[in-house]
């Protein structure tokens, strides 16, 4: 029986133990055990499941999080973002544009995939919309603007899913960290009504209406699509 099967993993050999224990976690990403948008094992559970020490993890770890494959949440942990180094790559070209270059990019993303998501999704992605929906309308009132970044792109992540086609998955996924670092920055203009939309949005998808969908998307977007920034720019 393999270590897989077993479901216990081989101890990392002591030499290049970083490096090595790197290869590791990213075989884990690789291969779905830690699932894009997931959280993964804290650092003591890693240190015992793959016999290296808190500080060898920890610069893994790290590593991984210069590659772009990891993104680390204040108090919440360490979190998988892709399963590819295109994350790093891509979040530094998309670092440079404005606020009206992210939003148009962002609208021109989730429209697309509101519409193939209302066409293709699953009733399991149906039921998992309607969850992280509810999960996003409840960090609203809470104050922390990450913890409502996170969930609400969660939800707009969840709907790439929905469209099962797994190069947007993969290229949305990466963009991620760039989405989140603006969305922090963003004040919604009314809370309710965009929970108001964001329920029309999951509705729709579940109705398989791809107008609706993409209507409603247009107006989650179109209170900050009004007011870009001076000169567009943030």
């Amino acid at each position: 029986m393999n270590p897989e099967q077993s479901g216990r993993a081989r101890p990392v050999r002591r030499e290049g133990l970083i490096d090595q224990a790197a290869a590791r976690f990213q075989e884990e990403i690789g291969s779905g055990r830690w699932p894009v948008g997931e959280r993964i094992p804290t650092e003591a559970q890693l240190v015992a499941q793959f016999g290296v020490g808190r500080n060898t993890v920890r610069e893994a770890l790290q590593s991984l999080v210069h590659a772009g494959l990891l993104s680390r949440e204040q108090g919440r942990g360490t979190f998988v973002i892709s399963t590819s180094g295109l994350t790093g790559s891509l979040a530094r070209e998309l670092a440079g544009g404005s606020r009206r270059d992210y939003l148009e990019l962002r609208l021109a993303l989730d429209s697309t995939a509101a519409s193939l998501a209302a066409v293709r999704r699953s009733e399991s992605d149906v039921e998992q919309l309607r969850e992280l929906r509810d999960r996003r309308a409840a960090s609203g009132s809470t104050g922390d603007a990450d913890l409502k970044a996170s969930t609400d792109l969660a939800l707009h992540r969840a709907i790439v899913a929905a469209t099962h086609n797994p190069l947007y998955l993969q290229l949305y996924s990466s963009m991620i960290d760039v989405f989140a670092g603006h969305m922090r920055d963003e004040e919604e203009a009314d809370e309710d009504q965009a929970r108001r939309h964001h329920h029309e949005l999951v509705e729709a998808i579940a109705d398989g209406n791809p107008d609706r969908a993409v209507a409603a998307v247009a107006a989650i977007f179109e209170p900050f699509m009004q007011d870009p920034g001076p000169g567009g720019a943030r």
